[in-house]
């Protein structure tokens, strides 16, 4: 499955939801965000988010610091 990942299309292992990208890319449990075409998905739905082909993704971390 090809999906575009923060702007760069990533040939992923056949993931059929948010939640199996999210284990994928080894996102902490919190800290992370992930936008799936434009829209903002809360955690609480990943499990419920299908992934299809050529879906394009945000993902960003939260990286702390001073």
């Amino acid at each position: 499955m090809i999906l575009r990942i923060n702007g760069e299309d990533r040939e992923a292992p056949a993931l059929a939801t948010v939640a199996d990208l999210a284990r994928w890319l080894e996102l902490p449990g919190f800290g992370s965000a992930v936008e799936l075409n434009g829209q903002v998905v809360r955690k609480a739905t990943y499990a419920d988010s299908p992934l299809r082909e050529g879906d394009r993704l945000e993902v960003v971390k939260l990286v702390g610091g001073g």
